[in-house]
């Protein structure tokens, strides 16, 4: 009897513990942390370099520690900010479109077939986070968050993006999208949950294996990405506000600004980038920084935590 008391007293501390020490890093972040934490954000979240492994490691690099998965929700509503901002007109004529599309029952026209695709690739995503929200409630603290699988993961899909630039043949621009390359970018997305992979950079890949020109399986990643981002940015506010409450609201502001302020200026240069540039760049961009995390563990200049 004794040790299954003593077993549940240490599991409540090691709780607490983990609560207090996720407030006492939400808690120690400067208008200056937030904003750099903001910048990082808002450029990675767009880019296929992955934003969750950025947001998570960057700070560490610089001896902040982790900002917190709740701290993370609260700057992520920047880049939803900034992808409304900038697809606005995109995303009115979609949806408008689309209605009247529906209305007419023209099942077979472009415009039904993508608003279809949109809503369709967005499933699988949310589908994913869904269950991972309800039925594994320790995730955010899993091996899969850790430096060491970031490093790992961020290695794999730098291969596949390569392969897909490589075999890719790119002929196909925004005018020639079809419902299955919703479905098939979408299920792409769905690996976004694991840290690391980059919901821009699965996408951007997938586009690219299904033939894809570069720009045009960027923007379509953006497009899909608008529902996705906006659902796991409110899905997070409970968890924002319950540990977050006590985070001073200037910091906070600050952040967000810098959030908004660089995923749109991420948004608009990646996508005239790709209209001249293969993906590259990011490719052994995503090679050296997996091998530079692992390479930092094993010296023991970062814990794999």
């Amino acid at each position: 009897m004794v040790r299954p008391v003593l077993m549940g007293q240490l599991t409540w501390v090691m709780a607490q513990a983990a609560e207090l020490a996720e407030q006492s890093i939400t808690q120690s972040i400067t208008v200056w942390r937030a904003i750099v934490i903001g910048i990082v954000q808002g450029l990675t979240e767009f880019l296929p370099i992955s934003s969750t492994a950025h947001v998570k490691v960057v700070p560490v690099l610089l001896g902040w520690g982790d900002p917190g998965v709740s701290f993370t929700a609260v700057i992520q509503l920047g880049s939803i900010a900034a992808i409304l901002w900038y697809f606005w007109d995109d995303l009115s004529s979609v949806t408008t479109q689309f209605g009247r599309a529906a209305l007419r029952r023209d099942f077979r026209s472009f415009d039904f077939r993508l608003g279809l695709g949109i809503l369709l690739g967005t499933v699988p995503a949310v589908f994913v986070g869904l269950f991972v929200k309800l039925f594994v409630p320790g995730y955010d603290n899993s091996i899969v968050r850790s430096t060491g699988a970031i490093a790992f993961t961020s290695i794999i899909m730098a291969l596949l993006l390569g392969v897909a630039e490589w075999v890719g043949s790119r002929q196909r621009d925004f005018s020639k999208l079809s419902l299955s390359d919703g479905i098939f970018v979408g299920f792409a997305q769905a690996l976004a949950i694991i840290p690391g992979v980059s919901r821009s950079g699965s996408t951007l890949t997938a586009g690219l294996f299904a033939g894809l020109k570069r720009e045009t399986a960027a923007r379509f990643s953006f497009l899909l990405g608008t529902i996705t981002i906006t659902l796991a940015g409110l899905v997070s506010l409970p968890d924002m506000f319950g540990v977050n409450s006590e985070v001073q609201l200037i910091p906070l502001l600050a952040g967000l600004f810098a959030a908004v302020v660089s995923s749109y200026l991420a948004i608009a240069w990646l996508i005239e980038f790709l209209k001249n540039h293969t993906t590259w760049i990011f490719v052994w961009y995503r090679l050296a920084f997996g091998a530079v995390l692992l390479l930092a563990i094993a010296f023991g200049q970062l814990e794999n935590i």
